[in-house]
């Protein structure tokens, strides 16, 4: 049997992982953002960018945390489905801020209105998680 196949790999990654690395991620990166926000972005961006991209950096940060508690209740349907809407929430949300003033900042007056439509996307996949938490269980 040849246990260095994709299929076992992938689910050896996948189980030796620890389930505190994606919380541990968005946090550090949030951290590292908001320090970017205060010093780096303040020269370049506007009033309004730069309140945009610190609501950015709090909503990640918020859901970084929130994953880092959801970890430590007993797993469940529910709570899997609670993971996957914050993490795709914030990902698209806070994500989507983050490039869109990028782009502004580098390229001037670039529009992508598409891609503005992706932040509130984001901001409902969000919501979604935090109602279904209704949906755990007492234990």
């Amino acid at each position: 049997m040849n246990y260095y196949n994709k299929n076992n790999l992938k689910q050896y990654i996948l189980a030796s992982a620890s389930p505190f690395l994606i919380p541990a991620v968005l946090g550090s990166t949030a951290v590292l953002l908001g320090a970017l926000g205060a010093h780096a972005l303040k020269a370049v961006c506007t009033p309004e960018q730069l309140q945009s991209f610190e609501t950015a950096v709090r909503y990640q940060m918020y859901h970084s945390m929130a994953l880092l508690v959801l970890y430590c209740v007993p797993q469940s349907a529910s709570v899997k489905l609670t993971e996957r809407l914050w993490l795709w929430g914030t990902i698209l949300f806070s994500g989507s801020i983050y490039l869109l003033l990028l782009l502004k900042i580098q390229f001037h007056a670039i529009s992508l209105p598409a891609l503005g439509l992706i932040t509130p996307l984001g901001g409902i996949l969000m919501i979604l998680g935090w109602l279904n938490v209704i949906r755990f269980k007492r234990t």
